[in-house]
C-alpha cells in the first residue's frame, strides 16, 4: 500500500492532524491507523458485569478512535499552561492560539459551550490564597467539560466526518514496526492480526498516546531515533464526598494544585479532578490494571475523585522509567490478586491495611465497587508515599476535611509520559519523514495539548 501521510494512533493528535489536513485542503491520500474499534463500538462489559472482564487483545477503555482521553471525562484545558511542555518548542502564543482554534473545532462538533472555572473571580482569589498559605500552587485553568457520555458523541461526529471526506482510517490494525532506511521514514509494517504488510509514505506521524508510550520508547532505541528519558508519574486515585470539594468544584471545577513536599522535594501534583465522578480501571497490553477518573455529564455520584502524582526522572546509572513504574504497578496488582487496591488515608497513617467491613462503614463509600481493600503502602515506594501524604496534609489546608480518616486512595495511578523525543519546532525528529506526537512523544498531556500539536503538525505539512 501507498499513502501520503500516515497517521499511527487515532488518540487526539493523530485525530487533529488528519482533520487539520482536510480544512487546509490537502490533496493528498491520508491514511490513519488504529488497532482498536471505531468509537461506537468501543464497549467496556463492566457496566454489565459489574467487574473488570479484562478485555482481549486490548482494554476498550483505553484503546479505539479518539484514545484513552474520551473514555475518562473527557475535559478540555483552555490554558498553555497546563497540558505539557509543548509551549517551551512551539512557544506560549503559539499554544494558546492553536488551543483556542482547537476549542472551537470542538465546539463545531457539538462541545457544551460552557466553560468552568470563571465565573467567580473573588473565590478563585480566596483558594488562592489558602494554597499559598500551605505552600501550593494554584493553576486556575478554565475546564470546557465534555462528560465522558458526551465525548464520545463528539469524536463519533469527527470520525464520520473524516471518513465521508476520504481519510482512509484502518481499525483492528496494529503498526508493529517503522521501515527506515539510511535515516529515512518510508512507512511502515502494519499487523491486521492475520497478515503482515507495509504501508509506504512520504510522512509518517507516530501519535499513540500515553498507552504506546513504551511501544514508541523501545522503537526509538532500536532505530536511533534521538530521544531522552523523561518523566513518569506515580501516585493515587483519592476520592472524598462532594461537600468535602463542594466549594472548589463550584469555583473551579478542577483545581490543579502543585506542591514540592519536604522531605524530598519533588514535584507533586492534582491532576484529572471529576466532581460527582467514579473511579475506574484500565488495562494495559501486559495486563497491568491502574486506576483512573471519569465523569458524566448527566450521571452523578455523591464522590469526588482526582488524582495525586508525584513525578520521577531516572537517568544514570538507571534510565527507564515507564519499566520503573510498571514494575510498581505489577506489586501493586500482585497485593490486589490483579484488582486495584484501596485504603483510607486514616489507616495508611495508622500503619494498618483497610479491611472490606471498614469501608462500608464510612461515609465514603467506594465507586469502584471491584476495588480491594488492602494496603497500598506494601507496594509503594517510600519516597512516593511520603510525598502523597504530606501532599495531602498541605491540601487539608486548602481544602479542610480532604485529609480525613476516611478519604480513600487507590493504586496504582501511573502516567506513563517518558521517552521525549528530540524534535524541532516542526516536529521533525533526526530521522526524515518521521514525526511523532501527542503524550507517547513526551510532549503533551490530555487531550487539549495533543489535539493542539496535531493542528501544528498539520498546518507543518501543507506548509512544506
Amino acid at each position: 500500500m501507498k499513502t501520503d501521510v500516515l497517521i499511527i494512533g487515532a488518540g487526539p493528535a493523530g485525530i487533529f492532524t488528519a482533520l487539520e489536513l482536510l480544512r487546509r485542503g490537502y490533496k493528498g491520500k491520508i491514511t490513519l491507523v488504529e488497532k482498536g474499534r471505531r468509537v461506537e463500538k468501543r464497549h467496556c462489559p463492566k457496566t454489565e458485569t459489574g467487574r473488570c472482564m479484562n478485555c482481549q487483545p486490548y482494554c476498550h477503555i483505553t484503546t479505539g478512535f479518539s484514545g484513552a482521553g474520551a473514555f475518562s471525562d473527557g475535559k478540555l484545558s483552555l490554558s498553555y499552561e497546563v497540558g505539557g511542555d509543548l509551549p517551551t518548542l512551539v512557544g506560549e502564543e503559539v499554544a494558546q492560539r492553536t488551543i483556542d482554534y482547537a476549542d472551537s473545532i470542538y465546539l463545531e462538533f457539538g462541545a457544551d459551550s460552557h466553560v468552568e472555572g470563571v465565573s467567580d473571580p473573588d473565590k478563585v482569589k480566596e483558594i488562592r490564597r489558602r494554597a499559598i498559605q500551605a505552600g501550593l500552587k494554584l493553576v486556575d485553568c478554565p475546564i470546557r467539560h465534555m462528560g465522558t457520555e458526551k465525548a464520545q458523541g463528539i469524536y463519533l461526529s469527527i470520525q464520520n466526518y473524516l471518513l465521508e471526506r476520504g481519510v482512509e482510517i484502518l481499525f483492528g490494525h496494529e503498526c508493529l514496526d517503522l521501515l527506515l532506511k539510511e535515516d529515512v521514514c518510508r512507512g511502515a509494517v502494519i499487523s491486521d492480526r492475520s497478515r503482515e504488510f507495509e504501508i509506504l509514505a512520504e510522512r509518517t506521524v507516530v501519535a499513540t498516546g500515553r498507552r504506546g508510550a513504551d511501544w514508541l520508547e523501545a522503537l526509538c532505541a532500536e532505530h536511533g531515533i534521538a530521544h531522552q528519558p523523561g518523566t513518569v508519574d506515580i501516585g493515587v486515585r483519592v476520592e472524598v464526598r462532594n461537600e468535602i470539594m463542594e466549594t472548589v468544584n463550584e469555583v473551579l471545577y478542577e483545581s490543579k494544585l502543585i506542591g514540592y513536599p519536604p522531605p524530598f522535594k519533588n514535584k507533586v501534583r492534582t491532576f484529572c479532578q471529576n466532581p460527582g465522578g467514579f473511579v475506574s480501571q484500565e488495562n494495559y497490553d501486559n495486563g497491568l490494571a491502574v486506576v483512573n477518573g471519569h465523569s458524566f455529564k448527566e450521571k452523578k455520584s455523591p464522590n469526588t475523585n482526582l488524582a495525586i502524582l508525584c513525578s520521577h526522572n531516572f537517568s544514570v546509572p538507571f534510565n527507564q522509567p515507564i519499566s520503573y513504574a510498571q514494575k510498581v504497578g505489577e506489586l501493586t496488582n500482585m497485593l490486589g490478586n490483579g484488582q486495584i487496591l484501596v485504603q483510607r488515608f486514616g489507616d495508611i497513617l495508622d500503619g494498618k491495611r483497610t479491611w472490606q467491613k471498614e469501608l462500608v462503614q464510612s461515609n465514603v463509600r467506594p465507586t469502584l465497587p471491584d476495588a480491594v481493600a488492602g494496603d497500598i503502602t506494601a507496594a509503594m515506594p517510600y519516597r512516593s508515599m511520603t510525598n502523597i501524604i504530606n501532599f495531602i496534609k498541605a491540601v487539608d489546608q486548602v481544602v479542610p476535611g480532604f485529609a480525613s480518616y476516611e478519604t480513600l486512595l487507590y493504586s496504582p495511578e501511573l502516567k506513563f509520559y517518558s521517552n521525549r523525543v528530540k524534535m524541532d519546532a516542526a516536529f521533525n525528529t533526526n530521522i526524515r519523514g518521521l514525526h511523532c506526537l501527542g503524550d507517547s512523544s513526551g510532549w503533551t498531556r490530555g487531550l487539549m495539548m495533543a489535539s493542539v500539536m496535531g493542528v501544528l503538525m498539520a498546518r507543518q505539512i501543507v506548509k512544506e
